[in-house]
């Protein structure tokens, strides 16, 4: 997210300048550790009916909508000045380091998993795995990934979407009026509830089966997040950011039941994260947790992009050795402390360094 004006969250304030909300930092940040918790846990327990964090997959549903109310905020009125080019290298500066870094990241334990041997059967076509993650080009060819989009690094498919979503906004949405923008927020609303209605849950769009899904999944949040926006849907409210956050949470660990899920996870996309967004717009932060909610923001995106090659080894490690619970007890709590810490180094060393050059350039 581009350098900001730090001014009071209210809908007053909104068209003179560019706010920072940082609450809404904050409540990115326990999205991304949410994911990472999440995808050791269904290791772990993979009945989703004993799971603690069972919905966290809905996460990225909820950085959907956080993108696009944050793009409305930050280019809907700049764009034209700008331009669409200079707007698009804009967001591959900030978005596209750490897609390289996590495909690199994505190879070396794809190469180096000592509890997995499926990279021989791939020797020869791991350059092209490789290229396609770089480019972000799907490229579903290992069932042993279960046909991830992205092998190497598979949260990657909802950058794949997050692209496309940037494009479009910049091609097409940054001049839709109000009344087709409410439209389309609908029409995409009747699709997401369709699709849940086809599968078990709305953990779709990541692989080859359920590819369309992921179109589903980000037109309906990113339009809802400039429909927030541009209509002041911002709810000034005394939650701060732990209370926000909270709730936040509590759409995450709901508990998870197999005949209610498309329902649930139905209205969580639809009504519960957008009301949280206007929430997180809207709370009022105690001072003492603005370091805390800045730190998390800068660090989600490169936690949520470098931890799953870890997770394939953490899988290759409990299909073969099969550890007690004992053991996966204090082993899930430390690799998730070891990828926040790796996550931070990549932030301030490659990351930051990296986007601040290319930027200059």
């Amino acid at each position: 997210m581009p350098a900001v004006h730090n001014i009071p969250n209210t809908p007053a304030a909104l068209p003179s300048a560019t706010p920072h909300f940082a609450v809404l930092d904050g409540l990115r940040g326990i999205a991304a550790l949410a994911v990472v918790v999440y995808h050791f846990m269904e290791i772990v327990v993979p009945d989703y009916e004993h799971l603690f964090i069972a919905h966290a997959y809905l996460a990225v549903d909820f950085f959907f909508c956080l993108s696009g109310f944050v793009m409305a905020c930050a280019y809907d009125t700049r764009l034209a000045k700008i331009g669409i080019g200079a707007f698009l290298r804009r967001r591959l500066i900030r978005l596209h380091p750490l897609v390289l870094v996590g495909s690199v990241l994505g190879l070396l334990t794809f190469r180096l998993d000592p509890f997995s041997a499926v990279y021989a059967a791939y020797a020869e076509r791991v350059w092209q795995v490789f290229l396609a993650s770089c480019l972000l080009i799907p490229y579903p060819i290992m069932p042993e990934r279960t046909f991830n989009l992205f092998p190497l690094n598979a949260p990657t498919w909802s950058l794949f979407w997050e692209y496309i979503a940037n494009v479009v906004y910049a091609l097409v949405l940054v001049r839709v009026r109000p009344r087709l923008l409410y439209v389309l927020t609908l029409l995409a609303a009747g699709a997401l509830v369709y699709q849940a209605t086809l599968v078990p849950n709305l953990s779709i769009g990541w692989d080859r089966n359920t590819f369309w899904g992921g179109a589903v999944r980000v037109s309906y949040s990113f339009l809802m997040g400039l429909v927030l926006y541009r209509a002041r849907w911002i709810v000034p409210n005394r939650l701060g950011f732990v209370g926000v956050g909270l709730l936040l949470l509590a759409g995450l660990l709901f508990p998870y039941r197999s005949n209610l899920t498309g329902l649930t996870d139905s209205l969580t996309v639809l009504v519960y994260f957008p009301l949280l967004v206007a929430l997180g717009a809207g709370a009022h932060l105690n001072p003492r947790l603005a370091k805390t909610c800045h730190w998390l923001g800068e660090l989600s995106y490169p936690l949520y992009m470098v931890h799953y090659p870890f997770v394939w080894v953490f899988l290759s490690y409990v299909a073969t050795q099969k550890p007690p619970m004992s053991t996966l007890a204090w082993l899930v709590p430390t690799a998730t402390l070891a990828l926040v810490g790796l996550a931070y180094l990549l932030l301030v060393t490659v990351d930051a360094p990296l986007r601040r050059y290319l930027s200059k350039r």
